[in-house]
């Protein structure tokens, strides 16, 4: 199931990034499939803001009209403009993202796009980070509403940064990344790479040659080199002590030669690097912007957005030859490649591949496991598949074909490595919100009845995805309303749990699901006051029968 990668450019990135990219590696291939990019930007292309924001997973909560009436039409007309030019998909595309590997968006994040007399146009993230990958579109003089009261949103200033969402300014990627007009850096025009990078004197070759020295851990040479200065620290901290500043500068996958005009751009003084580990980093803007420890309370320095300060993603995977251009959004795909011939196929993520029949050792012998119905096929006829489930009952191991099925099943065991890829398919695609990817999946002979590593069903995953087309077709498949996961949890217990749609309940409630069931820790499912008044509230208005429930 896993691509073939490109071959490594001279220079690629350090190890220490190596857990990061997987992590960006993961969200390039599931978090914006192609049917997302395709539909999005057929729908903005004929003037449908709002359709393209459905395609794209963006639930807007915003009305034109009631802005043009509260604001006047002067701010009206400027947010109607900026959303006919709206590319949900490519800001889905650039959002952050959490680190250590992992792929989904940084919560409860507010993506400012613009500022209008006051009022903001913004996008928020959702509250959890395994939750419903579903954003937010609103207008408002605040950031957030009551549901982010208690929490509150952290505020990312993207007005300034429209090439990351703005279809007219997409282009300018390729200047923002570190390039010029020419090329990007690590990259001819036509998206080969460049054989000997930081030969020349335009800005990607001095952009090449700061990167290079970062990755050989030559930090005070990249910085240098970048037209910066940095403070070695606090005399009493060890120089490479991890919260040094050059111990945090190591780790940081800066973009130091764009440091200065990006500073330039922005006008402020003095700003802050966080990154999600350690102190943050003070940068102050001057004629060599200087880098040096947090000292004391400085209530004056606004945080530095990680798109300005972060290498792009796109050129260290593309780099390390994690992905190759024609799997990039295609907006990023020209805006870095403008000499790149036009592609033979689509452009953006690959689709699913179908499952293959996968080679198993059983009693000595070589046998194939396919699924081309839909169920995992076990070479063995009915007497021994009877036969070896009695010896499990009893207590007895299993082996060869029957280990597998029970592996997949999740009944313990280890798969063979190309199941478990697509295994991995299968719920990276649940996890990113993606159900036609699955759909696919499951139209191609994969197997419904697989579970995750928490011994999760594709039912309990429901709350991820839209589920008005998946829900009746695992209901088909036999799939049980009230398997349990690890913890004792149902997919009803998950959906009110994990912000899964209001609707979602609803179906999981018509469809049987039982109200009084509880985990392994004897939790409900109404678990808290907020989940209580919303069941109670959904059995009063659709006309439920709560049966026996553990809700009062």
């Amino acid at each position: 199931m896993t691509l073939p990668a490109a071959p490594p450019l001279p220079g690629r990135p350090p190890p220490h990034l190596a857990q990061e990219l997987a992590g960006w590696r993961k969200a390039r291939r599931y978090a914006v499939p192609q049917w997302m990019i395709e539909q999005a930007t057929e729908r903005r292309l004929a003037g449908n803001w709002a359709g393209a924001c459905a395609a794209a997973r963006v639930d807007v909560e915003l009305d034109l009209a009631d802005i043009a009436r509260r604001h006047g039409t002067q701010v009206g007309s400027a947010v109607r403009d900026d959303l006919l030019h709206f590319a949900p998909d490519l800001l889905r595309w650039h959002l952050p993202r959490l680190e250590y590997g992992m792929s989904t968006i940084a919560r409860r994040q507010a993506i400012v796009l613009g500022e209008y007399d006051g009022p903001k146009l913004y996008v928020s993230t959702p509250p959890r980070y395994d939750g419903p990958q579903r954003l937010r579109l609103r207008f408002g003089p605040k950031l957030g509403g009551d549901d982010d009261e208690r929490f509150g949103l952290t505020p990312h200033f993207w007005a300034g940064l429209r090439h990351l969402w703005d279809a007219r300014r997409s282009g300018e990627l390729l200047e923002r990344c570190g390039g010029d007009r020419r090329r990007a850096p690590f990259f001819h025009p036509d998206g080969t790479p460049v054989q000997e990078p930081g030969a020349g004197d335009d800005p990607a070759a001095l952009f090449e040659r700061v990167t290079l020295l970062q990755d050989r851990g030559e930090i005070e040479a990249a910085v240098d080199a970048a037209g910066l200065v940095m403070d070695p620290g606090e005399p009493d901290r060890p120089r490479e002590h991890p919260m040094s500043p050059r111990g945090i500068l190591s780790r940081l996958p800066l973009a130091l030669s764009r440091m200065a005009p990006e500073l330039r751009r922005l006008g402020g003084d003095l700003y802050k690097i966080r990154p999600g580990w350690g102190l943050p980093i003070l940068i102050e803007a001057r004629a060599r912007p200087l880098f040096r420890p947090v000292r004391r309370e400085e209530p004056g320095a606004a945080p530095l957005p990680q798109e300005v300060w972060r290498r792009l993603p796109d050129l260290d995977l593309l780099r390390a030859g994690r992905i190759t251009p024609e799997e990039l959004h295609p907006l990023v795909r020209s805006a870095l490649f403008p000499g790149r011939p036009a592609p033979d196929g689509p452009v953006g993520p690959p689709d699913p591949r179908p499952p293959e029949p996968v080679r198993v050792r059983c009693r000595g012998e070589w046998h194939q496991i396919h699924s081309p119905d839909g169920e995992l096929r076990l070479p063995h006829t009915d007497e021994e598949i009877r036969r070896e489930s009695a010896m499990r009952v009893l207590g007895g191991a299993t082996a060869g074909c029957f280990a597998v099925h029970n592996a997949w099943t999740g009944r313990g065991g280890r798969l063979p490595r190309a199941l478990r890829a697509l295994r991995q398919e299968l719920f990276e695609r649940v996890q990113h919100g993606d159900a036609p990817g699955v759909l696919r999946l499951l139209d191609a002979g994969a197997d419904p009845r697989v579970r995750d590593g928490r011994k999760r069903t594709l039912l309990h995953a429901l709350y991820t995805l839209d589920h008005e087309e998946l829900l009746p077709r695992l209901l088909q498949a036999g799939l049980d309303l009230e398997a349990r996961d690890q913890e004792g949890r149902t997919p009803l217990h998950l959906a009110v749990r994990d912000y899964g749609s209001t609707s979602l309940v609803v179906a999981l409630l018509g469809a049987g699901a039982r109200l009084d069931a509880v985990d392994d820790l004897g939790r409900p499912v109404a678990l808290g006051p907020r989940n209580r008044r919303t069941l109670e509230k959904l059995i009063e208005e659709r006309g439920l029968d709560p049966g026996t429930t553990s809700l009062g």
